[in-house]
């Protein structure tokens, strides 16, 4: 009764309307707009206008003047629109000014947002995330849900005073509903809690056994779970969708040094993504905050790949893992393969940190690959062993953990040339042969 409406079951038409505070914005306005379209589009609502509006001065009733509200409104009736989705915040007031002053269902782009993230929940951790961003965005707005209770008023009689009696019917009612939302936020968080906890123990046990972990993160739709199903040979969901993934995925694989990497797929961001969901999905973003590194995907072929690179990080910054080291992967350089100027500009642009990468083609996996084994290498060792055959457990620990480049045999005795992870060094110290040596820091290919 207190959740949000189910608005865009109800609509099929909407009129987009971005408004922006400085002429100067008006070019990335224009974009925000065009990445509302395809949110909206998501959501199976075909878009039927839209308008990009200047603001001189912030209006406390509209956002944008009275005036211009009226105007954009019957622009909206006019064209047969049956929702208003703006791209900016709305607070509940303002919202509700512009509903009772057109009739019309009137939504931003946090709501938005929030109905794709509902859609595309799979897990019960996402679906508790999901729903605790919608109680905490709608709470303030259960005035509005119970408006067609504020006229019903009950009578003074009935006792001393009055009692509930002398206060509306739909004002008793929001307050239940507040009681209830306000419980059912604490339920979840509790319940998030528990996750969180489920999660550090996991996280325990892969560094108990010195595995390194990677988080792939990135704009939405940059291709970062296509990443993960080409280097696991993954079965992730990977659709040209915004946010076909809220659930983090890991997998692990082996590089070639013999080294073990995990790989987690996160939830892509959004420029303007409202705070609460950030808020929201920490259970699944501390897979980025803990990681001993990152892949920030892009898309090489987006226009506003600056913008999008920015938002990642700001994002990374909010969660306090903006200074993990970072590999930045510019992928879907299939599509801008025949304009060098806009490769120039790229490459002049992230220096060396970027690796050129097409997930479809496969064109620069392998440097990829390298650089990641970079980014681990002081975290194992290349050593001459002289282990007996009797050992076979120490023989399958490192197939199972780290990789032999070389065996030989001699009397009784198994020589190996093996990459060791450096936790697991101690188990093969008594069986370092003279000629060991340890390799960190240099290229174990």
């Amino acid at each position: 009764m207190f959740d949000t409406r189910e608005k865009p079951r109800m609509v099929e038409s909407a009129f987009l309307i971005g408004a922006y505070f400085d002429r100067a914005d008006e070019a990335s306005a224009q974009s925000l707009l065009d990445e509302l379209a395809e949110l909206v589009g998501t959501l199976g609502i075909s878009i039927a206008g839209r308008a990009c509006v200047f603001v001189r001065d912030r209006n406390k009733r509209y956002l944008t003047g009275s005036g211009k509200a009226h105007e954009l409104i019957e622009e909206a009736e006019k064209i047969g629109a049956d929702c208003i989705v703006f791209d900016n915040e709305l607070a509940p007031a303002q919202q509700r000014a512009w509903e009772e002053e057109g009739d019309i269902t009137v939504i931003d782009r946090e709501e938005v947002i929030l109905d794709i993230f509902r859609m595309r929940a799979q897990t019960r951790e996402a679906r508790l995330q999901v729903e605790l961003a919608r109680m905490q965005y709608s709470l303030p707005r259960l005035a509005r849900m119970w408006s067609h209770l504020d006229r019903q008023r009950g009578g003074s009689g009935g006792g001393k005073g009055g009692g509930a009696a002398s206060r509306g019917e739909g004002e008793q009612q929001i307050e239940v509903d507040r009681r209830l939302a306000r419980s059912r936020i604490e339920r979840i968080k509790e319940e998030l809690d528990e996750v969180r906890r489920h999660r550090q123990t996991q996280r325990k046990q892969r560094t108990d056994e010195g595995i390194c972990q990677a988080s792939i993160v990135g704009y939405t739709n940059a291709g970062k779970s296509s990443l993960l199903n080409l280097l696991a040979g993954a079965e992730v969901l990977a659709e040209d969708k915004l946010f076909a993934t809220l659930d983090p995925t890991t997998r692990r694989i082996e590089l070639p040094d013999g080294q073990t990497l995990l790989l987690t797929d996160t939830v892509g961001f959004v420029r303007n993504l409202p705070h609460r969901l950030v808020e929201a999905f920490k259970a699944t973003l501390e897979e980025a905050v803990l990681a001993d590194f990152l892949i920030h995907v892009l898309d090489a072929s987006a226009p506003e790949i600056y913008a999008f690179h920015e938002t990642t990080l700001s994002v990374l910054r909010e969660l306090g893992a903006a200074d993990k080291p970072t590999l930045t992967v510019l992928n879907k350089v299939d599509l801008i393969a025949g304009d060098e100027a806009r490769l120039h500009e790229l490459k002049r642009h992230f220096e060396r940190e970027a690796v050129f990468v097409s997930v479809h083609s496969g064109e620069g996996i392998p440097e990829l690959v390298n650089r990641m084994s970079d980014l681990m290498i002081d975290r194992v060792s290349r050593l001459q062993l002289r282990v007996p055959q009797s050992r076979q457990d120490l023989i399958a620990l490192l197939h199972r953990e780290g990789k032999i480049v070389g065996q030989d045999y001699e009397g009784n005795d198994i020589l190996l040339t093996a990459i060791v992870p450096h936790p697991l060094r101690h188990h093969f110290e008594p069986f370092l042969s003279a000629s060991t040596g340890s390799e960190s820091g240099r290229s174990l290919s």
